[in-house]
């Protein structure tokens, strides 16, 4: 056990939830880092595991147990890394198309991760074993930049960052049909599918706000190129966003048309530019990715 933190709740925490108290109490694990340790028995309240939403009471003592490190047995894998930056504190890459961020069952190499373990002698460990320096991630099938945090503070900061929005979101996208309207913002919730709980929905029930602002770039005869600029950071945000305006992300099989329109391989989405503040030097840093070929081979075809 790396350490034992030990609190006595006294009246100004009363009646609060106890992964509140935690993240308050606790500036150096993140917040999702504190709500896995609830989820794995390592949070006590007199001596039992509660569930996050337990509201404390006074004079409860409340038991945090941080577990080492587990040692990392992804295998590091000779995958090539299109670089942008990087320094001592963060990578940023622009991210192929048909990588998968981070190993999960039957899935455990061929990934981000293993790339990033053959390019890197370390990185933020928070995310345990087979998520190291993830802060933020995106889909198998989207393409573009992405940081990644090179040692645990650069990681705390920047997950805070991506927490609070202040970082800048911008995709590129292709989408089904002629969209009306030259600008617009998207303002719809985003949970579960209560139907399949592979997908997510827009839903009102057990969901997050989540807000999309985009602007059209060009105008096909059957498609349009879109940006896409993100306030909120929901799994499948832009995918779900767009469909839910009747113009789904060309190639986009799980949320998109039945029928293939083009012939792509893949959902036609690229995180074009990502900014936020260093972790270090507290600098505002933006970076841009390219389009890749296959997408830019594709809209030389609608030219």
């Amino acid at each position: 056990m790396r350490d034992k933190r030990e609190f006595v709740i006294e009246a100004d925490y009363t009646n609060k939830r106890v992964d509140k108290f935690l993240s308050k109490n606790n500036d150096d694990l993140s917040r999702s880092y504190l709500q896995e340790l609830i989820d794995d028995d390592k949070v006590l309240v007199n001596g039992s595991p509660v569930k996050k939403s337990y509201k404390l009471a006074l004079g409860d003592k409340l038991e945090l147990l941080v577990p080492e490190p587990e040692e990392l047995e992804v295998k590091a894998e000779n995958i090539p890394l299109d670089i942008i930056y990087e320094d001592d504190d963060i990578i940023v890459i622009n991210k192929q198309p048909n990588l998968v961020v981070h190993p999960a069952p039957g899935n455990e190499d061929g990934t981000l991760v293993n790339a990033l373990l053959y390019h890197c002698d370390n990185l933020s460990g928070i995310n345990g074993v087979i998520r190291p320096g993830i802060v933020h991630r995106l889909d198998k099938d989207t393409s573009g930049a992405m940081v990644v945090a090179k040692n645990d503070e650069a990681h705390l900061n920047l997950t805070e960052q991506f927490k609070e929005r202040d970082t800048k979101k911008v995709y590129l996208t292709l989408v089904e049909g002629k969209v009306k309207y030259k600008k617009g913002k998207i303002d719809a919730a985003i949970g579960r599918d209560p139907k399949n709980r592979k997908k997510m929905a827009v839903t009102s029930k057990n969901s997050k706000k989540a807000v999309s602002t985009f602007k059209v770039l060009k105008r096909y005869t059957k498609h349009s190129l879109v940006e896409v600029n993100l306030e909120t950071g929901r799994t499948h945000q832009i995918r779900l966003h767009m469909d839910y305006m009747g113009h789904p992300v060309v190639g986009d099989e799980l949320y998109g048309y039945n029928q293939k329109t083009l012939d792509v391989k893949r959902q036609m989405l690229h995180s074009h530019l990502l900014g936020f503040y260093h972790p270090r030097t507290g600098e505002w840093v933006e970076f841009e990715a390219p389009l890749l070929d296959d997408m830019r081979e594709v809209l030389d075809s609608l030219e």
